[in-house]
């Protein structure tokens, strides 16, 4: 690697405000504000919208969408079913 043109890899938290889920990993994302980890050592903090705690497909709370319903809607719109021209 050249010398120089890296940034810094090291511990960071990523906080998931939503879900008041916090893990800590190396990263070069920085942050502006630290927090107080575990271990009593404070780490740059970045906050998330979403992690694997809030994420539906983690949490198993997908929902269904209603699929059937919009392909009426657009047969009762233009008049047409399928395989129809």
């Amino acid at each position: 690697m050249k010398p120089g043109i890296h940034p810094e890899y090291r511990p960071v938290v990523f906080r998931d405000r939503a879900a008041d889920f916090a893990f800590l990993t190396r990263s070069t994302a920085t942050g502006d504000r630290t927090v107080e980890w575990e271990d009593g050592t404070t780490y740059p903090v970045v906050d998330v919208e979403i992690s694997s705690a809030s994420h539906p497909f983690y949490t198993r709370t997908q929902r269904v969408l209603d699929t059937a319903g919009r392909v009426e809607r657009f047969e009762r719109r233009y008049g047409h079913g399928r395989g129809e021209r």
